[in-house]
């Protein structure tokens, strides 16, 4: 709650504290504390108890916070939708007792815009994120690195790749089982189980799990990257 500027929009500290008593009453909701900034303009968004408050949802157990109007959280419309969706990440829902339905999915059109707004946002940052991750895994590609995921008979030690013998020997017995006797992906996959021998994850065989192992470039000593192939800086298995 603040309290400049009441008069021009009707809600003062009396009456913002009644309407939420009486919010409260009849929702049954247990009202833990009234956090009021006594001299303030709600266009302050630093407002002492404002901050207070903020500061502890993230940190202790809040279901509801409750407002009289939603311009005595944040003037700034922006700065209000930012914060509401900071508490719906932590599971709080914010209710205005004047606007039932303000901070409902469709509750306001100036809000829905500004969600949309947002999340578009959002979307561009991810989007960025991904493309540098993307690019940085392409360039160290490139220059002979890998920047894929785990491969079995491999380890990664400060970013490059070393060979895990218990491993490597598989994939080498892989190869040799396609290469000279000749067998079908299958077939490998059921010896390597009927052997007992597991992934690296300590699952089953199958001739997906063959068959990228053996379409694998890394184990002739080379990367990948948008379809080309690149010399690796680590030791080929092959």
């Amino acid at each position: 709650m603040s309290t400049t500027d009441q008069a021009e929009y009707g809600y003062g500290l009396d009456y913002q504290r009644s309407e939420i008593q009486k919010f409260c009453k009849d929702k049954k909701l247990e009202l833990k504390e009234i956090f009021s900034d006594d001299g303030f303009s709600g266009a302050d968004p630093n407002r002492p108890k404002l901050q207070e408050l903020l500061s502890r949802s993230k940190d202790e157990k809040i279901e509801f916070i409750i407002i009289a109007h939603s311009s005595r959280l944040f003037r700034d419309s922006m700065l209000s939708e930012i914060v509401y969706r900071d508490l719906r990440k932590n599971n709080i829902k914010l209710v205005s007792t004047s606007q039932p339905n303000y901070y409902e999915e469709d509750g306001d059109f100036q809000r829905k815009l500004i969600r949309t707004i947002l999340d578009a946002f959002d979307e561009y940052e991810r989007s960025l994120i991904g493309y540098r991750l993307k690019n940085g895994k392409r360039k160290k590609s490139e220059n002979g690195g890998f920047g894929g995921s785990h491969i079995f008979g491999y380890r990664s030690v400060n970013g490059k790749l070393e060979i895990y013998e218990p491993e490597a020997e598989v994939v080498k017995e892989i190869f040799y089982l396609k290469k000279k006797k000749r067998m079908h992906f299958t077939c490998i996959a059921g010896y390597l189980n009927s052997n007992g021998i597991k992934t690296r994850l300590h699952g089953h065989w199958y001739a997906s799990t063959v068959k990228g192992i053996l379409e694998n470039p890394v184990y002739k000593g080379k990367t990948r990257s948008r379809g080309q192939l690149f010399n690796g800086t680590h030791e080929r298995l092959i």
